[in-house]
């Protein structure tokens, strides 16, 4: 270590207080990385292990192969397991079911890997070893009149489920709920049927794979892969050693050069990897990581930049004395250099181990919480790699490069007569000093003062402005994100907004009681019941979406028609509903008044862009009224019949519980149940449906009670698990950012503290000064708090236009995937212009309150703090 380098570890030493605090900025920066690269491990193993659990362990299948297919792909490089399994199809369940909405059992083959793979779990018994063996599920008790037991022979007539009025291609399979009658009658039958014997070897717990709407059972058999011919084919589900986006070519290339005629990938869990075959979602993603990481080094950098700068500015004397004894400007800018090296060696490793720690704790408190609140199978498990360490140590690096590079290269230019005049620093013309006479004029002698003094330390005061700033920048831009993300979750999912689904097949008397007794039953926690009719308006081509501007050739002279979603809801919904969007819901149901609530945003799947979209339904206003009509069929013609004319009342972006958002050319409003009863008394060959939607703590309970209750002319549909899904991407989601946020914000604010209380401790000797001539306490806090004030408008004037600028660049990577308007967020903004001028004066005044006491005569004596 040459001389240089002890002096500046010396300093270090001697100065104790301030080498901390730069230290513990540095940890804090280093722990902020490792977090955010911890947690997002995190998140993506919860996520890949849940998607794993729900819809099986696979990265690419290959469907219907044959042995010599199936070879080939298991001697593959890339190939690391391969289950296989095959659907055999249905056969009747015997005797009549109790859920009367799952008639059949559901057959499918596994091989001992697909066991593993797809989370079979044997609650009795054990799993099928030869291709006579079965194992059923457990929900099949509760619905058989026949008690199947362990050890029991079973003759299954299994074949392929198809519904009059389709064409046999179209056979129907797991994913594809009971086909019905009006009459709530089963119109599906089972066709190419065969013959087959098994035993009962086991019961196992029911699928997760299996969705809550299928008609079938799920029961279970092995597939001998020594017995798959070219004539008894199976699927091939491939678990890959390497998952990168070069499996979408290969896959293509192996299914070419053998004849394999079907590839499917599993979509869900390769996302979780980081692998999408869509351009667009790949452009989306690398440049919001990229933006994010920018913002996570930029405001590391400022952390730790002002912790040098400050540093640099306090030693400007000690630099000084080593250029008066014969430091070169290399070894004054080494100097720096190696401080900064020191500083790093302490903080990276306590940074690393801070943030891993940090994020492990936080899962210990939050997993119980989260399992409970989301209904996850699997808890949040502390996920570190040597690679986001790695990273994480290596932006640490970089960071603390960057900050300490301008104040060494500042160090390097610090001569000894500019170090003992303090000249880098304080400024003393009048040109650098000057300020406006209506600052004197308008707010007093002290605000002049505060400004002159912020003038005089313009280092000082850029460095305070600069933290400042970034802390703007960072908060909004991760609210932002935070707001974008939930919002691309929200537009990728379906909407499904409740648990279970009561749809009137028939009207009648017994089955609209029945539909009154049902909101009573007890697990019942909130519910909408609607009616819905389909009319049509001609809307003129200036008001229509600005999307279906571009297809000119389905206007009618100058018009568009919108295919129109009439909904009447009962009276406490619509109540509900109306307040949800801020209107007095008296006007809806006044006698005569023919208004409606109309829901002009819609969400859609663009698939020619790849991409999903947000926009205006119609471009229309409060006021304005739709002439609806509706054709009736008599024979080939159709006949135009108006139906009436409903004047706007309010436009919004909330749809009411289970209503679904139609594409565009359409348009969903809401009336009352008057006017919807004005209309279908009127017209009485209208279609109409009647449809209760139900939120409630147990599906499956509230489910049997309503069975038990009867009734054949209404169909209960069960989507619990699929909104069980979207709720938990969303909320795991606003986890995830909201917690980013509160650490961006923590860290601002330390950032905040720290410049200024720093910066307030290195201007002792002036305020000491400013007292010692004759300023009153009163002027004095008058002073410090128009400094604030200063400091605040600074920082705003620069911060918000910056934030904004950010905000639009995130907004445009996410308009590759999922478009929609850029709008800002103003309660967002709000917060910051309260909390900038609140942190900042709670700064002030918490580092004067630590020198208000201090000796004027002594605090004059110092030559350095």
């Amino acid at each position: 270590m040459n001389i240089v380098n002890k002096v500046t570890f010396r300093h270090l030493k001697q100065n104790k207080r301030r080498t901390l605090v730069t230290i513990i900025g540095t940890i804090i920066s280093v722990a902020m990385v490792t977090a955010v690269a911890t947690l997002g491990m995190s998140f993506m193993d919860l996520f890949q292990r849940e998607t794993m659990d729900r819809n099986g362990e696979w990265h690419v299948a290959y469907h219907e192969v044959d042995k010599a297919q199936l070879e080939v792909i298991k001697a593959e490089d890339n190939t690391e397991a391969v289950s296989l399994s095959r659907d055999r199809g249905y056969a009747w369940l015997e005797g009549s079911p109790a859920n009367r909405y799952k008639p059949y059992l559901f057959v499918k083959d596994l091989d001992e890997e697909g066991f593993e793979r797809f989370s079979v779990n044997v609650k009795e018994g054990r799993l099928p070893q030869t291709e006579n063996e079965i194992v059923i599920s457990e929900e099949i008790a509760k619905n058989a009149q026949v008690s199947y037991q362990i050890g029991d022979e079973l003759t299954l007539e299994i074949g392929e489920r198809f519904a009059e009025g389709q064409a046999s291609e179209q056979l129907l399979s797991q994913t594809t709920s009971l086909v019905m009658n009006e009459e709530g009658e089963n119109v599906e039958t089972l066709i190419n049927q065969e013959e087959r014997s098994y035993t009962i070897v086991g019961v196992i717990e029911s699928p997760h794979w299996e969705p809550s709407w299928s008609p079938g059972y799920t029961v279970i058999s092995y597939v001998d892969p020594a017995s798959v011919t070219e004539a008894d084919p199976v699927d091939a589900s491939v678990v890959l050693a390497d998952v990168s986006n070069a499996l979408f070519a290969e896959a293509e290339a192996l299914a070419q050069a053998h004849n394999i005629s079907n590839v499917s990938y599993h979509s869900e869990l390769l996302r979780y990897y980081g692998v999408t075959d869509q351009d667009n979602l790949h452009r989306t993603l690398y440049s919001l990581l990229g933006i994010i990481i920018a913002v996570i080094v930029i405001g590391s950098v400022a952390l730790i930049f002002n912790a040098f700068a400050i540093s640099v500015s306090e030693r400007s004397r000690h630099l000084g004395m080593l250029s008066s004894v014969g430091a070169t400007k290399r070894q004054k800018r080494n100097s720096v250099f190696f401080e900064g090296f020191l500083i790093g060696l302490v903080s990276i490793p306590l940074g690393l181990l801070a943030g891993v720690v940090g994020i492990g704790i936080t899962f210990f408190f939050i997993n119980g919480v989260l399992q409970e609140a989301l209904y996850l199978g699997n808890g949040l498990r502390l996920v570190v790699t040597p690679g986001s360490l790695l990273t994480a140590a290596g932006i640490s690096v970089a960071t603390i490069f960057i900050s300490t590079y301008i104040p060494a290269l500042r160090a390097s230019r610090i001569s000894a007569i500019d170090a003992i005049r303090q000249s880098q620093d304080v400024k003393l013309s009048g040109k650098a000093v000057k300020t406006s006479f209506l600052i004197r004029n308008v707010f007093g002698v002290e605000a002049d003062i505060g400004l002159k003094n912020l003038k005089r330390h313009k280092r000082r005061y850029q460095v305070t402005v600069f933290s400042l700033v970034i802390s703007i920048v960072l908060f909004l831009t991760v609210a932002f994100f935070t707001d974008s993300l939930v919002k691309s979750v929200d537009m990728s999912q379906d909407g499904v907004d409740f648990d279970i689904r009561v749809q009137q097949t028939q009207e009648t008397e017994e089955s609209r009681q029945l539909l009154d007794e049902i909101p009573s039953l007890g697990d019942v926690t909130n519910y909408t019941l609607g009616k819905e009719i389909y009319l049509s308006a001609m809307v003129d081509e200036t008001k229509i979406a600005e999307e279906l501007k571009q297809i000119p050739d389905q206007l009618e002279e100058g018009e568009y028609r919108y295919a129109m979603n009439v909904i009447a809801l009962d009276e406490p919904s619509l109540t509900a509903y109306a307040e949800q969007v801020g209107i007095d819901p008296e006007q809806l149901m006044e006698e005569g008044n023919l208004k409606a609530i109309a829901v002009d945003t819609i969400s859609y799947t663009d698939y020619d862009e790849g991409k999903f979209v947000e926009t205006k339904a119609i471009q229309t206003a409060v006021g304005e009224t739709f002439d609806l009509f509706y054709e009736e069929w008599i024979g080939d013609q159709a006949e135009k019949i108006d139906a009436i004319s409903v004047e706007v009342l309010a436009l919004t972006d909330e749809q009411p519980m289970g209503a679904v958002m139609n594409g565009l050319g359409s348009l969903n409003i809401v009336v009352s149940e008057q006017v919807f009863d004005g209309l279908t008394d009127e017209f009485t060959n209208m279609p109409m449906t009647t449809t209760l939607h139900l939120q409630t703590s147990d599906p499956a309970t509230t489910q049997e009670e309503i069975d038990e209750l009867g009734g054949s002319s209404f169909y209960v549909y069960n989507v619990h698990q699929m909104r069980q899904q979207e709720q938990q991407m969303v909320l795991i989601m606003r986890v995830f950012t909201y917690g980013f946020i509160t650490l961006i914000t923590l860290i601002s604010v330390a950032n905040i503290f720290n410049t200024i209380s720093t910066s307030i401790a290195l201007r002792k000797r002036e305020f000491a000064m400013l007292k010692s001539i004759g300023m009153t306490p009163k002027s004095f806090n008058k002073m410090i708090n128009y400094e604030s004030i200063f400091y605040g408008v600074k920082a705003l004037l620069y911060g918000l236009p910056l934030s904004i600028l950010v905000m639009y660049l995130i907004h445009r990577s996410v308009n590759h995937t999922f478009a929609y308007d850029f709008s800002l967020p103003w309660l967002s903004m709000l917060y910051v212009v309260i909390a900038v001028f609140a942190i900042v004066g709670a700064a002030m005044l918490y580092s004067i309150a630590k020198i208000r006491k201090e000796n004027i005569i002594d605090t004059l004596k110092q030559e350095n703090i």
